[in-house]
């Protein structure tokens, strides 16, 4: 089985404790069993069925609620009802006329005192030569998940050795 992030095994994240926990964009489902093993009530989520089918088929048995939705009409009942977030990878892939409406609905998850993880290539330019997918977060990008009551707690630049998106950025919120 693929490993999960590794940028999301460097944090060092609490024990779950059967609180809930949201993958967004979740693909194959690596991170979200990486959550439920810690112990959180994970729901992982992506937009393609093709995608929630092949993490059901690699995780058998799984605790991980994999759900098909669509980031910018989510279910109503997931409005501030997670106590941790995970938005790795998804908004950098997303055209800039519709970030901000997924980084508005990213935010919306995290319940009151939860936290927000954002996982990005990073670029610092604040232009870009409009190559992509993926099209690396700016750090005002960044900043803009802090809406809706979340406030950043920290944000980081990490480095992504032998890829092609050597910058990282390692962002934490909460509400």
């Amino acid at each position: 089985m693929p490993e999960p992030s590794a940028h999301l095994r460097a944090l060092d994240l609490p024990a779950g404790e059967g609180r809930r926990a949201l993958v967004v964009g979740c693909g194959p489902g690596r991170d979200a069993e990486h959550l439920a093993a810690l112990g959180y009530r994970t729901t992982a989520f992506d937009i393609s069925a093709t995608a929630i089918d092949l993490a059901r088929e690699r995780h058998p048995g799984t605790p991980v609620d994999y759900v098909v939705a669509d980031l910018l009409d989510p279910p109503a009942a997931w409005r501030h009802a997670f106590d941790l977030v995970l938005e790795s990878n998804n908004v950098q892939a997303l055209p800039r006329e519709i970030r901000a409406a997924a980084i508005g609905a990213v935010g919306a998850f995290v319940a009151p005192g939860g936290t927000l993880i954002v996982l990005a290539a990073a670029t610092t330019r604040l232009d870009s030569d409009g190559s992509g997918p993926p099209w690396p977060l700016t750090r005002t990008e960044i900043d803009a998940f802090a809406t809706d009551g979340l406030r950043l707690l920290s944000v980081s630049q990490v480095a992504a050795p032998a890829t092609t998106l050597p910058t990282r950025w390692q962002a934490l919120f909460t509400r």
